[in-house]
């Protein structure tokens, strides 16, 4: 069959993400014989029109949409990305075409994903084995594919999809993007909030050390020369992470290396130490909180003293960290925030920067919502399709999005939400990378807002 593969993301702050998920859809297809093309409407000023004219160009049997988002998960600002999923549904069905949704927010809430935009057919999780599934339903079925929602955990051998041929690495890279590397899925872990494990399982399956490793070589050889480990966490397990940077090490790429998920519970030196001689050039740490009551409540499986083990251990090495935290959750009260605000002011490394995110999405089937619905910060009627947030009762929202802005408006390394001069993001992205920055875009964060907030001389 003629199958179109479109990533309907659009998401660019802080950094556009490349669609792996997509690109892996595309090529398992592929090797089942259809015949395949990727649209990325990342950059589309008229995402719909480019949709209608690739499909008018060259029809298409079946159009596979990849939905990373379902929403921004701005709890001062929430936008749902829903609609214009249901948009490129239609535009897709109007030129005749079958449709099948896949990627992670579909693997959030498939059945309801899959009802709001009125799509024939859904992926939850893995796709290589669910998609070819799918398109030969469809082939030999017709219309119908004979399930609406399809779950099949891909258990054949690792595959990385050759980027290079479906995207352009160097337009990403303009704009401070690495390119990712998954080497594992898997999440066995109970965080509250966290919808890892219904995507992706509980149990682990990991990718085979030298192949992270050489997959990582042969990136470095087609022109990349920053990737980031997408795991849900890098370094769970703890080993595993260990062996994939000791693997690098020793090939010797010579790339930047980046994960933005690491948990404070296995960061030990060790491991610190195999990452730095890896290559890496920064680390994001999504503690969530530096405080004891908070972090037991979301489950974390970690306490404050391993945040601050954590801290001590990066501020030894020569990689810069982005502290990742989320306020507002079960257990958040004023003097939980002050702790993890003091954390952040007090133990951070020269290089660091610090992200606040406030407020919890709720997604159905977590255990976040049991607390939600217990504590009536849901009464029952919410259609969790769209954003939906948990707050503490115990906070003042008003106040805590006040500290929080005060918090990032005083720091030039904390960012939020609400950051100053967010609105120069894409300036930055396309100047700074010309003029010799390089990814991560927070390490420079600090300095460029101290640059565009210097008093002025007086005239």
């Amino acid at each position: 069959m003629e199958v179109l593969v479109v990533s309907v993301n659009r998401l660019t702050e802080p950094v556009p993400v490349l669609p792996l998920g997509a690109c892996a859809a595309a090529e398992a297809a592929e090797r089942a014989g259809h015949r395949v093309r990727l649209l990325d409407l990342l950059s589309e000023g008229d995402p719909l029109g480019r949709l209608r004219a690739k499909l008018s160009r060259r029809r298409a049997d079946v159009v596979g949409l990849s939905v990373r988002n379902l929403d921004n998960a701005e709890w001062s600002a929430p936008a749902s990305y829903v609609p214009a999923a249901a948009q490129a549904v239609a535009a897709a069905k109007a030129a005749g075409a079958r449709v099948v949704l896949g990627g992670a927010g579909v693997g959030v809430m498939a059945e309801a994903l899959l009802a709001r935009t009125g799509a024939d057919a859904a992926v939850a999780g893995d796709g290589e084995d669910a998609f070819p599934a799918v398109l030969e339903a469809l082939d030999s079925g017709g219309a119908d594919p004979g399930a609406a929602v399809w779950r099949r955990p891909y258990s054949g051998p690792w595959r990385f999809p050759r980027l290079e041929r479906w995207l352009d690495l160097k337009a990403y890279a303009s704009r401070f993007a690495a390119v990712p590397v998954q080497t594992k899925r898997g999440c066995p872990f109970s965080c509250v909030y966290c919808t890892y494990p219904g995507i992706e399982g509980r149990d682990y399956r990991l990718c085979p050390p030298a192949e992270a490793a050489a997959e990582v070589e042969r990136l470095g050889k087609v022109g990349a020369r920053d990737v980031e480990f997408v795991d849900n966490l890098f370094n769970a397990p703890r080993d595993h992470a260990l062996e994939v940077c000791e693997e690098v090490a020793r090939r010797r790429p010579g790339l930047r290396l980046h994960s933005v998920d690491l948990s404070p519970l296995t960061l030990d030196d060790e491991l610190l130490g195999a990452m730095e001689a890896a290559g890496f050039a920064g680390a994001g740490v999504t503690a969530e909180s530096a405080s004891d009551p908070v972090l037991e409540r979301l489950g974390k499986g970690f306490g404050a003293a391993d945040v601050h083990r954590a801290a001590e251990g990066l501020r030894r090495r020569r990689i810069p960290t982005m502290w990742v935290f989320l306020l507002g959750g079960p257990g958040e009260t004023r003097a939980t925030v002050a702790e993890t605000l003091r954390f952040a002011e007090t133990s951070l490394g020269p290089s660091d920067a610090a992200f606040f995110n406030v407020g919890v999405r709720v997604y159905p089937g977590t255990a976040l919502e049991g607390i939600a619905r217990d504590e009536g910060v849901l009464d029952g009627t919410e259609d969790l399709l769209d954003p939906t947030f948990y707050l503490s009762p115990a906070l003042d929202p008003e106040w805590l999005l006040r500290t929080v802005n005060r918090a990032v408006g005083g720091n030039p390394r904390f960012l939020g939400p609400s950051m100053p001069l967010r609105w120069l993001l894409p300036l930055v992205r396309r100047v700074g990378y010309a003029a010799g920055l390089r990814p991560p875009l927070w390490r420079h964060s600090g300095r460029l807002r101290r640059l565009v907030t210097l008093p002025r001389r007086p005239t």
